[in-house]
């Protein structure tokens, strides 16, 4: 029997709290069920219990903790060297630090890690989404108005300034 099945990336432990009250004064204001806070990594798909599984276990294998980015860069930097390639990407374009997109497509590399040149990394597949998506930490479901969802998040911001920069 197939049913939906989706992939959330969790937040750390000690970081729950922070978003969980955050989460509590928004469904008090907005209504909306309860749940967990958590990144959703991949929509809804259809498939049977044990092909999710057995998918979500392959794709998991080797995996460790990563920061999702956007690559403008590879090289090996020292950490100065860092700062001043992102305080140049900053110079050449002031918005690179706030810089949100829909996900349309997704790509599968085959990718030599030790190939600094890149040469060798090879598309293998490339899929379109059918509905475009973008990442986002989920905070409150609930139908909104475009004028109800900006109060909320105003109402976020001032729950917690810092959530608009979070990280994790």
């Amino acid at each position: 029997m197939k049913n939906f099945y989706s992939v959330w990336a969790l937040p750390p432990e000690d970081l729950k709290p922070r978003l969980k009250k955050l989460m509590h004064e928004l469904r008090s204001e907005f209504n909306g069920p309860e749940l967990k806070p958590h990144v959703t990594v991949v929509r809804a798909v259809s498939l049977t219990e044990r092909d999710a599984r057995d998918k979500f276990k392959s794709a998991c294998e080797g995996l460790r903790p990563y920061m999702p980015h956007l690559s403008l860069l590879y090289a090996d930097l020292m950490d100065e060297e860092k700062k001043i390639a992102q305080e140049r990407a900053n110079a050449l374009d002031e918005n690179v630090g706030s810089l949100s997109f829909q996900i349309t497509r997704l790509a599968l590399y085959r990718t030599d890690t030790e190939d600094k040149t890149l040469n060798s990394w090879e598309k293998i597949a490339e899929c379109d989404l059918h509905t475009n998506y973008m990442p986002h930490l989920s905070l409150l479901y609930a139908d909104l108005t475009d004028e109800e969802k900006k109060i909320a998040q105003e109402r976020a911001n001032a729950v917690d300034e810092n959530i608009g920069s979070l990280s994790f």
